[in-house]
């Protein structure tokens, strides 16, 4: 029985959360209510307040939950199999989906943009997105495919800002649906910056390129590729 209520908790937490994420997408913190979160979700505004305390506190849970916690970053990052700056590329393209697409994360995203409207305090959701893509720059430096003058940690710290202004922007200008291709485009112009010059006489070997063949036979580069990154739908409105 105990096992029961508690699942039913957990259920009405997320329908909360998932109603609340739609609201705050669309109609920011400001704008939306603790009885209009109630009446999306199909729940009272008593189960709001039981379980998340105060808008505040739901505001916060989906900015921890769906955003800074960036549950996306885990498979791309982990997948030893890809080269690192393959995957730097594709997990790109997987944070911007969830930009465009996921209900939670563009909560976040504008519940971070308003963060000083809000009474609490939202945790930074660029810290293990910077983590990951440092992490990333630093394997790709120890194999050999990292240009000299590239630093991992600084390098990151940019490429993270740069590439979030760059999909705020292109949306803000061309819409969400824009933002693979447009993305695409922004790696052919980073990439060149980032990786190792096999022609540079101070390298003793040509090391492994991160351009590999594709299955039709044809070289394309890593932005290319990895622009056909797989779908990450979780919650949409």
């Amino acid at each position: 029985m105990h096992e029961i209520l508690q699942e039913r908790a957990r259920a009405t937490r997320r329908s909360l959360l998932e109603a609340a994420a739609c609201l705050f997408a669309q109609q920011g913190y400001a704008g939306t209510s603790v009885n209009d979160i109630s009446a999306r979700s199909g729940r009272t505004s008593g189960s709001v307040y039981f379980h998340y305390a105060s808008k505040e506190g739901i505001a916060l849970a989906v900015v921890r939950d769906g955003f800074a916690t960036w549950p996306a970053l885990v498979t791309r990052y982990g997948d030893r199999s890809v080269p690192p700056l393959e995957r730097l590329v594709a997990l790109s393209h997987d944070i911007a989906r969830a930009l465009a697409e996921d209900s939670l994360t563009r909560a976040g995203a504008r519940l971070w943009a308003e963060r000083h409207t809000i009474n609490v305090d939202l945790p930074d959701p660029f810290v293990l997105w910077t983590t990951a893509a440092t992490r990333l720059l630093a394997q790709a430096q120890a194999g050999g495919h990292l240009a000299a003058e590239v630093r991992p940690a600084p390098t990151a710290r940019t490429l993270v800002r740069a590439f979030y202004g760059f999909c705020t922007l292109t949306e803000a200008l061309e819409g969400p649906a824009a933002l693979p291709g447009r993305l695409s485009d922004w790696w052919r112009l980073v990439l060149p910056s980032l990786q190792r010059d096999p022609r540079s006489r101070h390298i003793p070997e040509q090391p492994t390129p991160v351009t590999r063949p594709a299955e039709d036979g044809t070289n394309r580069t890593v932005a290319d590729r990895a622009g056909a990154a797989g779908d990450r739908g979780r919650t949409k409105c």
